[in-house]
């Protein structure tokens, strides 16, 4: 190779080596492929893993702090959903490159685990943990088909309006042996396809309902005293559940991991006529250990 073609060639790093994440999945992807120095910059909703949690926080969900986030000479930018779609449009015109993934699946999820250790070139380390991932989801699913019976479950993102699960959630209720009863809406793309009038959740009565309220605590008496819910099987058996949203509402290896472990030790109680404890009475029961 003559000097030429050397010297342009050497003018940028083989693969990126200052990522900035503007959602909590791509840090923790990064963090378990062993590539967590890459990161520079990382949303202030940023939980997992904890030492991310002391760079540089640039963003919210809908907002960043665009100059924070040239200061860190980023050289890519990884981002999640259309609802970030205004943001990388900003740094593009800005010269940053931005990568926004969307999953929504299942298997979207574990393509963009792939995905992400690729375009840092840590595509072997990337493979080992969505592999790593599915063999937990096979796992559970191996352990439902020995329930006694598939629950009927309803998962809610959100309380007022009342929206059901995002399509991940809704896949994970029926892998670890529960019935969605919203299943339907789990093909909507964006939450307004998912809202749900509380009596028409009445009338489909879930034998159980998990809350998992985006960022915030989910509250037993804004579940148990919804109008037509006094009947409702999973209230009058007290089969109401949270699962925390760091824990499930992001589309990585949170979801796969200790979200699905908790979802099925609801289903599987639930299922069997058991119940999980609660931390204090009048809190909602969890799967936690």
């Amino acid at each position: 190779m003559n000097a030429l073609l050397s010297a342009l060639l050497s003018s940028a790093p083989r693969y990126p080596r200052r990522v900035v994440c503007l959602t909590e999945e791509t840090t923790e992807v990064l963090y378990r492929i062993g590539a967590g120095d890459l990161v520079v910059g990382v949303s202030g909703f940023t939980v997992r893993p904890p030492e991310a949690r002391k760079k540089p926080r640039v963003s919210s969900f809908l907002d960043a702090n665009f100059e924070r986030i040239l200061e860190l000479k980023p050289d890519l930018v990884l981002g999640f959903s259309d609802l970030q779609a205004d943001i990388g449009r900003e740094l593009c015109k800005r010269g940053v490159p931005v990568y926004l993934f969307n999953q929504r699946s299942l298997a979207e999820i574990l393509q963009a685990v792939r995905l992400t250790g690729a375009l840092v070139g840590r595509a072997e380390g990337a493979e080992a943990l969505a592999v790593e991932l599915e063999k937990n989801l096979e796992r559970h699913s191996d352990a439902a088909q020995s329930l006694p019976k598939r629950p009927r479950i309803f998962f809610e993102e959100w309380h007022e309006p009342l929206i059901s699960g995002i399509r991940w959630c809704s896949e994970l209720v029926e892998v670890v042996g529960g019935v969605d009863v919203c299943q339907e809406s789990r093909a909507s793309q964006g939450a307004k396809g998912r809202i749900f009038d509380p009596e028409e959740v009445a009338k489909r009565d879930p034998e159980g309902v998990i809350a998992s309220w985006c960022g915030r605590k989910a509250k037993r008496e804004k579940i148990a005293s919804r109008p037509g819910w006094s009947g409702v099987r999973a209230v009058v058996d007290d089969q109401l559940y949270e699962v925390r949203s760091s824990y499930i509402l992001q589309p990585g290896p949170a979801a796969l991991s200790d979200g699905v472990d908790q979802l099925a030790r609801i289903v599987a109680a639930i299922a069997k006529g058991e119940k999980l404890p609660m931390a204090r009475p009048g809190d909602l029961r969890t799967a936690l250990e």
